[in-house]
C-alpha cells in the first residue's frame, strides 16, 4: 500500500484540512499519515474558534521519522500558517522526498480575490518558492495571482491569459500545474462546451501540454472543497491514475458531494457531505 504524509491543520469540526484529507485518502486505498500544523475547535468560518499552534512539534516529529527510516510515496502540504512553517516544509521535502516521492502543494491562502486573514503579499511570494519544489501544485485563480504578483481578474480573461498564467506558474519550478475555478464568459472555439460551467486548466511542463476540464457550475459553494480536491487528486495519483483523469475525478467528486449535500433541506452550511459520496468515488476507482 502506498503511504503519503499530509501536512496541514486540524479543524475539529468543519470538514476541511486534515478531517477531509485523512478519510478521503484512506477510502481511496492509500495510507494517510498526518502532521498537524495547528488545532482549531472549528474552521475559521465559525465565530469564536480556538486555535493552538503546533509549529514547535513539527521538527521533533520529523526527526523521529528519520530515525525510524519512514518512507513516504507522496508529500502533500495544505494550509500553512506562517513563514516558519513554510521553512519547515522546505526542510521536510529535502529530508523525505526521494526519487520516487511525489510532492503536491496546495497553496491554501486566498480566494475570491483576497488573501486569508493574517497573510501578506510577502507570504504569497514565499509560498511560490515552496511551489517551486513541487511536482504538482493546485492553486485557485486568486492564489495564482498573488504568487505571480499580478492583479486578480475575476472575469474578462481569455484562453491565452490562462495559458500564460499556467506557464508562469510552471516557471516557478513545478512540473504540473492545476489551476482551479476557471470560468469563461462565452464559448471559445478551442475549448468546446463551457457555457455556464466552471472547471480546471492544467499544464504538464514535462510534456509541454495544456489540458482543460469543465463541469456544471453548482448553485452553491462550500468551505473545504479545495481540500477535498487536493486530497482526491493525491489519492488518485497514488493509485496510478493518469494526471488528466485524476484532476477530472477530483472535480467530479466535489460536484457529487455538493449534490448529496443539497439534496437534504437541513444540510450543514459549513461543509459538504463528502462521506455520502464515497460510494461514487469507490465506483469510479473500480472503473479505472
Amino acid at each position: 500500500m502506498k503511504r503519503i504524509i499530509t501536512i496541514q491543520d486540524i479543524s475539529c469540526v468543519g470538514k476541511c484540512s486534515l478531517t477531509v484529507a485523512l478519510p478521503v485518502i484512506s477510502v481511496m486505498g492509500v495510507e494517510c499519515g498526518v502532521l498537524p500544523t495547528a488545532v482549531l475547535s472549528t474552521h475559521t468560518a465559525f465565530k469564536g474558534f480556538t486555535f493552538r499552534d503546533l509549529t514547535s512539534d513539527i521538527a521533533p516529529i520529523c526527526e523521529h521519522w528519520k530515525k525510524e527510516k519512514i518512507h513516504f510515496d507522496a508529500i502533500y502540504t495544505g494550509y500553512l500558517g506562517s513563514f516558519e512553517q513554510l521553512d519547515l516544509m522546505h526542510k521536510l521535502i529535502g529530508d523525505f522526498a526521494e526519487n520516487d516521492t511525489l510532492t503536491i502543494v496546495d497553496p491554501c491562502m486566498a480566494d475570491n480575490g483576497s488573501l486569508y486573514p493574517g497573510f501578506t503579499q510577502e507570504f504569497a511570494f514565499a509560498m511560490a518558492k515552496l511551489c517551486g519544489k513541487a511536482d504538482v501544485i493546485v492553486p485557485n485563480l486568486t492564489e495564482a495571482s498573488f504568487m505571480l504578483g499580478i492583479p486578480y481578474a475575476a472575469s474578462g480573461y481569455d484562453e491565452n491569459y490562462i495559458k500564460k498564467m499556467l506557464l508562469d506558474l510552471a516557471a516557478l519550478g513545478a512540473k504540473k500545474v492545476v489551476l482551479k475555478g476557471i470560468e469563461f464568459e462565452s464559448d471559445q472555439e478551442s475549448i468546446k462546451g463551457i457555457n455556464n460551467k466552471i472547471g480546471i486548466a492544467a499544464y504538464d511542463a514535462e510534456q509541454k501540454r495544456f489540458s482543460w476540464y469543465f463541469h456544471k457550475k453548482m448553485p452553491v459553494s462550500f468551505h473545504g472543497t479545495g481540500d477535498i480536491f487536493a486530497s482526491v487528486l493525491t489519492g488518485a495519483l497514488m493509485r496510478g491514475i493518469p494526471f488528466e483523469k485524476a484532476y477530472a475525478l477530483s472535480a467530479d467528486f466535489i460536484v457529487e458531494s455538493i449534490k448529496e449535500t443539497i439534496s437534504h433541506d437541513d444540510y450543514n452550511w459549513y461543509g459538504v457531505d463528502f462521506e455520502s459520496a464515497f460510494p461514487y468515488l469507490i465506483k469510479r476507482l473500480e472503473d479505472y
